[in-house]
């Protein structure tokens, strides 16, 4: 894969101390300018034009959104603040600059009803909240931006903030027994992994230019498929090499474990489209776990 020079003006990342954005600092050097709140905040998209003014950046990368999925279902209009009206924003002020913006979106866009990976020309058909702001704004950006890519992505985890392998570890650490959702198959995603990913597109737009069919939608999640339970059983084995014992993980059907927000049943992604057209495919999530358990538990020399 290609990946962005270390020379050239700066790229905006939106998003704070997000677990995508601070992948991207990590992994991307000095020509990342991470920006959140205070500073940038959804709820005054003022600070928005005052950000991408201020950098002047060669590309804006949007790493944040409102993902707590649950709490949409009873505050639908912070949600669409932060996951439509914000990236509309963006996206309008790139189209004034002339400048790519790249979107992270979501699986649960899609009802999860297929039965098969989802394409990125298959209908959408959200059925939460969190779902359907995040499709509204996909076609907000589509359309306020020629230079749009939008990175659909599922079930992301790292070594930073909170995610489902630092919640499952952490459990697993103080229970003997562990009950975890087994029905529902998504394709986890490791945030670094995703970084990469999105420094190898910048890479190669900055190598050769845009092209008009780099714009639209891509599924950008890690290879492979799982349910909550074999990711949860693939962390805590591997955190028995760090020495934490190994629970009794039993899977669960969803109806046990009710959530205010419908989960999507299978909203596994096809990724063909990005490595055709991009050259990029994300590792074996079962790799990226290893790695990421490791940063997370093996102690410094």
């Amino acid at each position: 894969m290609t990946t962005l020079s270390a020379q050239g003006k700066p790229v905006l990342v939106i998003g704070g101390e997000g677990q995508l954005a601070l992948s991207l600092a990590h992994l991307g050097g000095p020509r990342i300018h991470r920006v959140g709140r205070p500073v940038l905040d959804f709820d005054r998209l003022e600070t928005l034009d005052a950000a991408v003014a201020e950098v002047a950046p060669c590309a804006v990368v949007n790493a944040a959104a409102w993902t707590a999925v649950d709490l949409a279902e009873s505050e639908a209009e912070a949600a669409a603040r932060a996951n439509t009206a914000g990236p509309q924003r963006l996206a309008e002020l790139c189209a004034a600059r002339g400048i790519p913006f790249i979107h992270v979106s979501t699986d649960y866009v899609f009802s999860g009803d297929k039965g098969a990976p989802y394409l990125e020309t298959d209908p959408i058909s959200p059925r939460t909240v969190y779902g359907r702001t995040k499709a509204e704004g996909e076609a907000a950006v589509l359309a306020a931006c020629p230079q749009s890519i939008i990175l659909r992505t599922s079930w992301v985890y790292s070594a930073y903030g909170r995610n489902f392998v630092r919640t499952m570890l952490n459990a697993g650490a103080k229970n003997p027994s562990l009950r975890v959702v087994g029905d529902q198959q998504g394709n986890p995603t490791s945030a670094e992994d995703l970084a990469s990913a999105i420094l190898s597109i910048l890479g190669t737009i900055e190598a050769g230019g845009w092209k008009e069919d780099y714009a639209g939608i891509y599924h950008a999640c890690g290879t492979g498929d799982a349910t909550w339970h074999d990711l949860a059983v693939a962390a805590l084995q591997d955190a028995v090499a760090y020495g934490q014992a190994m629970p009794e993980v039993t899977a669960i059907r969803t109806e046990d474990w009710p959530t205010p927000a419908h989960r999507p049943a299978d909203s596994r992604m096809n990724t063909d489209k990005l490595y055709r057209v991009f050259g990029v495919r994300l590792p074996q999530w079962r790799e990226s776990v290893h790695h990421v358990v490791q940063q997370l538990l093996a102690q410094p020399a």
